[in-house]
């Protein structure tokens, strides 16, 4: 027989062992289900005769709703364990060997902050907005960020997943936890990242059938809405599921900056931005079948999104735009196929994906606005965001289609020993055209043919040793990527350019339990990033290509230590804390390409980024009284000695912060009109100490350009019925609490105070 630890480690869903002395506990019925009958007794066999051998189970649905991790469901050995409890998965994940850490938004899906602000309140997680809802995001884990840090939705790439706009504005209504890989990535995802991976995760309960609904509005002309229903698992093994989801915004709100006054002098000024309008929208539609002779989940996703914004300024709010927007339009599929062989000793699990993004980008305005929105000149050429080519504007659309795929192949040889083969091909290709040097019959460099073809492989060995004290996992990485591309040159000429890059990596993981409630992790990857589209092709308008740009390396470690003590007399209490190292090589930034104009993305120096996180929190007993706190600490220095940047050597680099922490404190109150329902007051705290712009050994202390500090208060009210068939929750959500002047980004203005209301429900 499989120890019970083992079993969870091929069920995604399967509930771990119980903690040494407690009983077992008896499989939980489905929602809505009753309770399953005792197995009968097995007949004693005949005497002399052999052992009749033991019937196969019946399927499993639950474990079918596996996440890319582990698709598998349990083997006939595995009779009498039943896979029920979906939050087991986070709870599995905590206590892994993997460098991983659980946001649970069962809270934050009844409140109105969006994903960018859930993940800013955990440690590690940086979050800088240029705005409002819509706004740029730029992500980052442990001091790397933007593409260093791969996204995923259900283990699928989030661009690939139907939300081209990026991780900020995912509805959080829509996910179910997030988990956040730091610096080593497993396997299974197929991906090659520097920084490490959040995978976000949408409900994995597809054997219920069940409907929500949310609806959320506010300041600055704020409206979300989203919507999901699914039909569970009928006689057939057939389900069903669809998700909607609208947001808009017009992000008018109020901010400071110079205005010329009659004499054409700049004085300070209160104004509202005029052209910051999002709007987004989207939905998805996934059938497919579960428990089959054949296959344990066959399912086929389809999905359509598109968004929509006006761009209302330069980088540092200096210039304000009056028409130039960008948008775009996704649409694609996704098909799954898990199956088990050989009486569960193999797994496989099989994604393959398309997607056909449209991209547009429109800059065409003759017109000079002021801060007001009025147009007050002309300009001599087309254009509000700088005279490139030739002052002509430009009206880009491109076309790009994404194929991939990922095949993972699972052997488990002994109970305590799995191997997993993944390998995950992708496609990308790229063409398009600039309509405004389409009318002039000018050369067009967007109409360039360019493909990008990307191959990662994986083996990896996950063994546990010590009666489940110890586990380790081992792994090695193939990297190969190779482009074609057309290339415009000088004289109308087209130069078709091929080039293959291949690297290698290694990592390793293992978690110890010190004690029932200590546990020890440490991890380590010699890590790669492949070049991302944009870096290598440019955007065909203000980013050059640069085809030869490398991969970037680094050694990623941790060292963590985290405990979580029972609820007693005094309280429950949980606390971790994290040491990490990322040694890179090779970093991509973006800078300014020799022209003066265009902007490039080069491999400039080395760096390292040492720090730590912690997490502490406790529960009074019946948790009518929740604190949580998290602060982090990091420095990313520059260690090249050569180089456009080897005068800078051991400096900080320009434009991270070094230190941010969060705090919050709920105070909840049961059976207040219902004995069903709960009130609740939660106030959070964000801070973010200051950090330079540029360099921090240049320029005069005085004078040197500064993010400042950050700190946000916000308090919300809600209140929640529920039932066992229904729940439905209402909330009242104020942020920005002091109407603080605050800044993630230099220059730029983030909203005052602003109030929020939601309505959720679910049946």
């Amino acid at each position: 027989m499989l120890s019970q630890e083992v079993l969870a480690q091929r069920l995604p869903d399967a509930p771990l062992a119980p903690a040494p002395g407690e009983e077992p506990a008896p499989p939980a019925p489905a929602p809505g289900e009753e309770p399953a009958p005792p197995a009968p007794e097995p007949p004693a066999p005949a005497p002399g005769a052999e052992p009749a051998a033991p019937a196969a189970p019946p399927v499993n649905v639950e474990a079918a709703e596996a996440p890319p991790a582990e698709p598998v469901t349990a083997p006939p050995a595995q009779r009498g364990i039943s896979v029920t409890a979906s939050g087991s998965r986070a709870l599995r994940l905590r206590r892994s060997a993997e460098a991983v850490k659980v946001v649970e938004t069962e809270q934050a899906r009844r409140e109105s902050a969006d994903l960018g602000e859930v993940l800013a309140r955990q440690p590690g997680i940086g979050v800088q907005r240029s705005g409002g809802l819509g706004s740029d995001v730029r992500l980052s884990l442990n001091g790397l960020r933007d593409e260093q840090v791969r996204v995923f939705l259900d283990g699928i790439p989030l661009e690939a997943a139907g939300y081209p706009f990026g991780v900020g504005d995912v509805p959080v209504s829509l996910v179910s936890r997030a988990e956040v890989y730091s610096g080593v990535v497993p396997v299974r995802f197929g991906t090659d990242a520097l920084g490490g991976a959040i995978n976000l995760v949408s409900d994995e309960r597809l054997t219920t059938t069940r409907a929500a609904g949310s609806l959320q509005v506010g300041s600055f002309g704020t409206y979300r809405a989203s919507a999901s229903a699914q039909l569970g698992r009928t006689a057939s093994g057939l389900f069903a599921r669809g998700e909607v989801f609208f947001d808009s915004a017009q992000n008018d709100y109020p901010v400071d900056v110079e205005v010329p006054n009659d004499v054409g002098r700049l004085e300070p000024a209160r104004v509202y931005r005029f052209h910051d309008a999002y709007r987004a929208g989207g939905g998805s539609l996934e059938l497919g079948w579960l428990g089959l002779p054949w296959a344990q989940r066959l399912s086929l996703r389809a999905f359509a999104a598109g968004y929509e914004k006006e761009l209302q300024h330069n980088q540092a709010m200096t210039l304000p735009y009056g028409e130039a927007n960008v948008r775009e339009a996704a649409l694609g599929g996704v098909l799954r196929y898990q199956q088990l062989f050989a009486r569960g000793e193999w797994s496989l699990e099989t994604v393959l994906g398309y997607t056909h993004g449209r991209p547009r980008f429109v800059d065409v305005s003759t017109c000079v606005y002021d801060w007001f929105g009025s147009c007050v000149s002309q300009r001599t050429a087309p254009g509000e965001l700088g005279l490139y080519r030739g002052g002509l504007g430009t009206d880009q659309r491109l076309r790009r289609h994404t194929a991939f795929g990922r095949f993972q192949l699972g052997w488990h040889p002994l109970p305590e020993h799995t191997l997993r083969l993944v390998l995950a091909p992708t496609l990308f290709t790229q063409t398009g055209e600039d309509w405004r040097l389409r009318a002039l019959e000018l050369r067009d460099p967007l109409q360039a043919e360019r493909e990008l073809a990307t191959f990662i492989a994986g083996l990896e060995h996950q063994g546990h040793w010590l009666e489940q004290r110890l586990e380790t996992i081992t792994f090695a990485k193939a990297y190969v990527q190779h482009l074609d591309t057309e290339e415009p040159r000088p004289m109308d000429m087209i130069r078709r350019l091929s080039v293959g890059k291949e690297r290698l990596g290694v990592g390793a993981s293992l978690r110890y339990d010190v004690t029932d409630w200590l546990r020890a992790k440490a991890s380590y990857e010699w890590a790669t990033r492949l070049p991302t589209p944009v870096e290598v092709f440019g955007d065909g308008a203000l980013i050059l290509a640069n085809p030869e740009i490398s991969p970037e390396t680094s050694h990623n470690a941790n060292v963590a230590l985290g405990s979580e003590l029972s609820a007693g007399a005094a309280g429950r209490w949980r606390a971790d804390a994290t040491g990490f190292l990322r040694e890179t090589d090779q970093l991509i930034l973006l800078l300014q390409a020799e022209n003066g104009i265009h902007q490039v993305y080069q491999n400039v120096y080395a760096a390292r980024s040492t720090g730590v996180e912690a997490q502490l929190g406790w529960s009074s007993p019946g948790a009518w009284l929740n604190i949580d706190g998290s602060l982090t600490w990091q420095r990313f220095v520059n260690t090249s000695s050569q180089g456009a940047f080897g005068a800078f050597e051991g400096q900080r680099l320009p434009n991270r912060p070094s230190l941010f922490a969060s705090a919050q404190l709920e105070l909840a109150f049961d059976g207040v009109v219902t004995p069903g329902d709960r009130l609740s007051v939660l106030a959070r705290s964000r801070w973010v100490d200051e950090f330079y712009l540029g360099w921090e050994g240049a320029g005069i202390e005085r004078f040197k350009a500064r993010v400042p500090a950050l700190l946000s208060h916000s308090l919300v009210l809600g209140y929640l019925v529920a039932s066992e068939s229904r729940q439905y929750s209402f909330t009242i959500d104020v942020q920005n609490l002091t109407d603080e002047k605050i800044y993630d980004v230099y220059g730029v203005q983030k909203p005052g105070r602003a109030a929020y209301a939601k309505l959720a429900l679910s049946l």
